[in-house]
């Protein structure tokens, strides 16, 4: 009843390519909108924006610059983390470099310079592949996290070797540092995570889309219908490294507050690899659907137990949560290659057709 499509008439090329070919799509987006931009901002307190709003937010759009490299472009990456880092170190330097910038466009500007090592990074590719590649990627991780400790200029040369985010303020307000409130670096989160979403939804249905998915698929046959594998590669390389830079930059500025270079050592980059299986490979949804599932499954276990009154400790929670994760892992490559959304995309294709079978 909920996805009846029965009027739903599409007479042109533009309608069926459209982003929400049936109309309750866009009325549930339109539902989650709301909730993320009115009622989680009046209802949430202090402590669900740090455990779970901002987080959520933050882990998914870096699974989703992940995923337009593995899941859209196919090639693999265990290096992260260290772009992360790249991003939030060069927002660092530009911020103290010059302190007049605005603080969006400093995220904003920050994956750049994450984009130009990934594509540096990224020209292995045009030669090797698979579990090579991987390797490759992971030379990188390890290369890029000794650097941060060693410069340092990167980290002004602070004594602890960390970096810590000054007070930074627009339109009167503080939006990053100690002084800022949660509320208000939560909507600059949003606002990120929202542009770059759409601007990943546009590219992933477009040309470059369709080359990343051709290379992914088989790159011979790509390269002798006439797509340029080495354009095809080291573009999928500079949008993912961006996107992952911005994203680092938000994990820093709006959400840690000060980092150390081992703050994006190898298993950050686990943590968003197994957020982009878990939600699904080649998709947008499983990004957010992963994250939720990540970030919220600690704090699950630890508020359940103590509401039912049943004692359990810290340390065993951790030890249930890698349980738990490795499960899923496991299961949704078995079970369900194409993660949990997958799952949502057969549960939809059952409500348009229900009572019916099939």
């Amino acid at each position: 009843m909920l996805y009846r499509t029965a009027g739903q008439f599409k007479t042109s090329y533009e309608a069926d390519q459209a982003l929400f070919p049936v109309k309750q799509d866009a009325f549930l987006l339109g539902v989650i909108l709301l909730l993320a931009v009115v009622v989680f901002p009046l209802t949430a307190s202090e402590f669900t924006f740090q455990t779970l709003l901002i987080p959520i937010l933050i882990y998914s759009l870096t699974a989703l610059g992940l995923n337009i490299l593995t899941g859209f472009a196919g090639q693999l990456s265990l290096g992260t983390a260290a772009f992360m880092g790249v991003g939030a170190y060069a927002c660092y330097k530009m911020i103290t470099l010059m302190p007049w910038m605005n603080p969006i466009i400093a995220i904003l500007l920050s994956g750049v310079f994450s984009a130009g090592v990934g594509v540096a990074f990224g020209i292995p590719s045009l030669r090797i592949k698979g579990f090579y590649l991987a390797i490759a990627t992971l030379a990188a991780q390890f290369f890029l996290v000794w650097l941060f400790e060693k410069w340092a200029w990167l980290y002004n040369y602070n004594a602890s070797g960390a970096i810590q985010v000054p007070n930074l303020e627009m339109f009167g307000t503080y939006v990053a540092g100690p002084q800022a409130n949660s509320i208000v670096q939560y909507y600059v989160v949003l606002f990120i995570v929202g542009l770059l979403t759409w601007v990943c939804i546009n590219l992933t249905r477009g040309n470059l889309g369709r080359t990343w998915k051709a290379t992914r698929d088989m790159d011979i046959a790509a390269e002798l219908i006439g797509i340029n594998l080495m354009k095809s590669k080291l573009t999928a390389f500079a949008v993912s490294s961006y996107v992952i830079g911005v994203s680092g930059a938000l994990f820093v500025f709006m959400w840690r507050g000060a980092a150390e270079p081992n703050l994006f050592d190898i298993p950050l980059s686990f943590r968003i690899l197994f957020i982009a299986i878990i939600g699904g490979l080649g998709s947008i949804l499983g990004n957010y659907l992963g994250a939720i599932l990540i970030v919220g499954l600690p704090v699950v276990l630890n508020l359940v137990p103590n509401a039912l009154g049943i004692p359990i400790s810290s340390a065993t929670v951790e030890h249930l949560n890698i349980m738990i994760v490795g499960s899923l892992i496991v299961f949704f490559l078995i079970v369900e290659p194409h993660g949990l959304a997958q799952l949502w995309r057969l549960i939809r294709e059952k409500l348009i057709i229900w009572p019916f079978p099939h």
